[in-house]
């Protein structure tokens, strides 16, 4: 007896494709180039307005009001900076001095006063830590805008409003900045070797200075950092508490000549303009200048 078979369906040319998973170098490619691109936009994004300050700095007074704001007219860079330097007797140079003096001795004295408060919240158990602590960081809910009219208040019954005491107390304390520093010694200074100091004989002054500040030189160099650029940058408090242009930050006198057109008609748009340009230079040199420090900490991260 024969035995049929049951006849075979052939699969319609038009099923279901099976959609296979892309490789991982494909994926990784793909993201890449989103990250690429992203990188890019955030980029120009960031350096537009550097670049208009740039092309703005080279123009004369004519083409900066009628030629392309975004491409050069003219090369003027040069007369605009000697008039920059030369106009006032050359009080900008006084204002750029002011401004370093604010900015760095200010900042110096305000990254040793936060890396010491750090250390000490950070590896010594005292009553009423945790209460300082918490003082500390419910102070970044104050914006410091709030606090220029008591630092006023209280600089003027004291004798030191319009004076440079005036800006370089107030950098002395930076809540932030002892934040970071506390958060940098935990993650950096080990009890066992603080222990081994005090074994061999060593004070706790001795151990900050020969062995902590050392052992913090990549934490320190990024709160100062953040503090430089932080007062370099500050505009209400020495608005408030500095009256005679003598004493006046780079900010605060550019700020008064882009005014000075309303007041007595004179257009140093120019001048404010290039003088900015000249404002970025400091910050700039500072960044490259930290960077050998931050090296030097993800070195020694990696050897650890």
């Amino acid at each position: 007896m024969a035995v049929t078979e049951a006849p075979t369906e052939r699969p319609s040319a038009r099923g279901v494709r099976r959609i296979t998973r892309p490789d991982a170098a494909s994926r990784g490619r793909g993201g890449q180039r989103f990250l690429l691109v992203g990188l890019t936009l955030a980029s120009a994004y960031s350096l537009f307005p550097l670049w208009w300050l740039l092309v703005s700095a080279t123009k004369n007074r004519t083409a900066l009001y009628q030629s392309n704001g975004l491409w050069f007219s003219g090369w003027h860079l040069w007369d605009n900076l000697r008039e920059v330097f030369t106009y006032q007797d050359g009080i900008f140079l006084r204002w750029t001095a002011n401004s370093l003096l604010y900015a760095g001795v200010g900042s110096l004295g305000g990254t040793v006063v936060a890396l010491a408060a750090g250390y000490g919240l950070a590896r010594f158990d005292f009553p009423g830590r945790n209460v300082i602590f918490a003082c500390v960081v419910g102070s970044f809910l104050i914006p410091i805008a709030l606090l220029t009219l008591p630092l006023y208040l209280l600089f003027s019954s004291i004798g030191l409003v319009d004076t440079p005491w005036a800006m370089l107390i107030p950098c002395l304390i930076n809540p932030f900045s002892v934040y970071l520093a506390k958060v940098y010694t935990e993650a950096t200074i080990p009890y066992e070797l603080l222990e081994a100091a005090r074994l061999d004989g060593a004070g706790e002054v001795r151990i900050f200075v020969s062995i902590v500040l050392r052992m913090m030189t990549t934490g320190g160099a990024t709160v100062f950092l953040l503090a430089f650029v932080n007062t370099w940058n500050a505009f209400f408090l020495p608005l408030t508490v500095l009256r005679g242009k003598e004493n006046w930050t780079l900010n605060i006198g550019l700020y008064n000549w882009s005014g000075t057109r309303m007041e007595s008609g004179v257009d140093l748009t120019g001048l404010v303009l290039t003088g900015a340009l000249l404002s970025i230079v400091p910050m700039a040199v500072m960044m490259v200048a930290m960077r050998r420090y931050w090296r030097t900490g993800v070195t020694l991260g990696a050897l650890k």
